[in-house]
């Protein structure tokens, strides 16, 4: 395609996905829009190149902080923020009004990865409009997507001095945190920041500095926040839309937690809800919420054994495509949580299902985002009775 001025290869095609997944052929593209998100996020985890120092030593040092175990660590703050959800939904269903699903998760994640990564309280659901940081976070992206179609000629001096005042109200904000940690004791911290504060590249020694430090943590909230909550969205859309899954729900949470009003579930609770999960991932097999990623060619190769490419050329994956073609049986549109059963997906391709991305430079929050967005629709389905309105 012909793509803002630019020829773009897209493919769907199962067989090329698997191809590109090579990580000896190919690597993360990071192409033009994710180029002007680096205006404000620069050298973070999703926007570094590849080549980037700091790229390796990021990932090397905060692995360990995102692997399964470590969600014991962020699990009291999840739930926190979960039992916020419930407090104003309650309130809602009291004075009979329908509750914003997309709004309140994303109230949702916001919270949970503003106090899990940095420490900090948005305290989302005790504000009318979002806050601040978050408005000058949205139009930063929205610049970014916006700058891709310029028309040449036009004049963009306003759009983006206005870009410039989000960018650097945005760095102020996690410098000013960042500040009032630096020079203490951060080895109890619990949160990532503290862990990129205190740690040591396992084999060099290195630490991340200070910069590199504020692009994780915008990086982060970017990439951390509205994905989860468009993923936690269309799980809750999906089970209003279909009773006898959510009943499947209902009957999972309910033998684990019987009649509790207010189950306070714990972290092995979490990994007992293999429904549950079925269900969220099917819902982000129909709409995966970062709807496509990019490759390129290391060097000159075939794709598939048939598309030539030249080195650096790229090759952006769509996912939803992806998660539609032929192994994905004769209804690939029906949500059908039993696609993940265990059985399902050790006969099924791993690369026919790539909502996190590929290799390593996966999403590196994928544990993170699972387990916060399992248990919260866990705890929903358990107190509410949901109405498509």
């Amino acid at each position: 395609r012909r793509l803002h001025g630019r020829d773009a290869l897209f493919t769907a095609d199962l067989e090329m996905v698997a191809d590109l997944a090579d990580e000896k052929r190919f690597a993360k593209h990071v192409g033009p829009a994710l180029e002007n998100v680096r205006e404000f996020a620069a050298d973070g985890l999703f926007t570094a190149y590849n080549d980037e120092p700091n790229w390796a030593r990021a990932h090397d040092i905060l692995m360990p902080a995102f692997a399964l175990g470590s969600m014991r660590t962020y699990h009291p703050v999840m739930l926190k923020v979960a039992q916020r959800v419930l407090a104003s939904w309650d309130r809602d269903a009291r004075d009979g009004q329908p509750v914003n699903v997309p709004d309140d998760m994303t109230r949702m994640t916001l919270d949970t990865i503003g106090l899990a990564g940095f420490g900090y309280d948005f305290g989302s659901f005790e504000r009318a409009e979002p806050h601040p940081f978050v408005e000058s976070m949205v139009r930063c992206l929205e610049w970014s997507m916006n700058r891709l179609a310029r028309v040449p000629g036009q004049d963009h001096s306003a759009a983006d001095a206005a870009f410039r005042d989000d960018s650097d109200y945005l760095a102020q904000v996690v410098d000013d945190v960042i500040a009032s940690r630096a020079g203490t004791d951060q080895r109890d911290a619990e949160d990532l920041l503290g862990l990129m504060l205190t740690a040591e590249h396992p084999k060099d020694g290195s630490t991340l500095d200070a910069a590199n430090i504020r692009n994780q943590v915008i990086t982060f909230l970017i990439a951390g926040h509205e994905t989860t909550s468009g993923a936690m969205s269309f799980a809750l859309y999906c089970l209003a839309k279909h009773p006898t899954a959510l009943r499947l729900v209902q009957r999972e949470v309910d033998e684990l937690w019987g009649d509790q009003a207010d189950p306070e579930p714990t972290y092995d609770e979490v990994g007992k809800l293999t429904y549950t999960r079925q269900v969220l991932n099917e819902a982000l097999r129909l709409w995966p919420t970062a709807a496509a990623f990019s490759r390129h060619a290391i060097e000159d190769t075939l794709l598939g054994g048939r598309i030539p490419l030249r080195a650096g050329q790229p090759v952006t994956v769509l996912a939803p495509m992806l998660h539609r073609q032929p192994v994905w049986g004769d209804n690939p549109e029906l949500f059908d949580p039993s696609r993940f059963t265990p059985e399902a997906e050790a006969a099924r391709s791993v690369h026919a299902f790539k909502p996190f991305g590929t290799g390593e430079r996966a999403c590196i929050g994928r544990q993170f985002a699972l387990h916060e967005a399992t248990m919260l629709l866990a705890m929903l389905v358990h107190r509410y009775r949901l109405q498509d309105h």
